[in-house]
């Protein structure tokens, strides 16, 4: 009786901590950017899956894909129909063009800062746009 009472007590408690976590990213290696904000954003939140392809622009107009340096010829050959990418709000708008167009022919969503005050240490999904790429 007493181990069923242990098992009890143990599942209310996990049950109680994943309560109060509504939404947790996942850890995953990156490079780590200043996003704009965009006010009509929207949440997305395949960002965060394991397989998301995520591509970074950094400050100084470097590109990455997840956490390795890349060139931005190796962005066409991306197996991925969707590429995430964050830009850092700092970039050369020139180099989120040359990206963008490295990315043609993929469904491309960019994110951004969430669009409203967070509580500090409260966990938010990415939020983003989708960007259409036509000729």
């Amino acid at each position: 009786m007493k181990p069923l009472l242990v098992m009890c007590l143990i599942a209310g408690s996990l049950a109680c901590l994943t309560a109060q976590e509504p939404y947790k990213p996942a850890l995953r290696k990156g490079v780590s950017v200043q996003m704009p904000v965009a006010l009509h954003a929207t949440e997305m939140r395949a960002a965060d899956a394991p397989d998301a392809t995520i591509v970074a622009i950094t400050a100084d107009g470097k590109v990455y894909i997840g956490a390795e340096p890349a060139e931005l010829g190796s962005l066409s050959g991306l197996r991925a129909g969707t590429a995430y990418v964050k830009a850092d709000a700092r970039v050369p708008y020139q180099q989120i063009l040359a990206v963008l167009e490295a990315l043609r022919g993929k469904r491309v969503l960019l994110l951004t800062a969430a669009p409203g005050k967070a509580a500090p240490g409260a966990f938010l999904p990415p939020f983003g746009v989708e960007v259409k790429l036509v000729h």
